[in-house]
């Protein structure tokens, strides 16, 4: 069982910046995938960013250009950092970790955007 632990998130108004990461308890180097999904009220869960295989970067359309989503091994930490964040932006954010054996999700840290 892997551990994810969730942090940062809050409330920010319309073109500020958020951070969120997520520490996973065992090593990341070979994951499948790590990164964050998110959910607005309503709708379906859906991917934001994610780090696939040792090197490779996935970004939704939406916010590419605006997020941008690192990994630290030593750390086993995935971080995502949000800028010009728009009120679509608001929802829960998971973190998603995926490796032989073991697929799971952090418990989802709130991301509120004020226009």
């Amino acid at each position: 069982q892997v551990q994810l632990v969730e942090s940062g998130g809050g409330l920010v108004q319309a073109g500020g910046s958020l951070r969120v990461s997520c520490t996973a308890s065992e090593s990341i180097f070979n994951i499948y995938a790590m990164g964050w999904y998110r959910q607005a009220p309503g709708k379906v869960r859906e991917m934001v960013a994610l780090c696939t295989g040792t090197t490779d970067i996935k970004y939704h359309e939406s916010v590419k250009g605006r997020f941008t989503i690192s990994r630290d091994n030593a750390k086993n930490t995935v971080t995502l950092q949000m800028n010009s964040l728009k009120p679509e932006d608001t929802a829960v954010y998971y973190c998603y970790f995926s490796r032989p054996g073991f697929v799971g999700w952090g418990q989802g840290t709130q991301v509120t955007v004020s226009s």
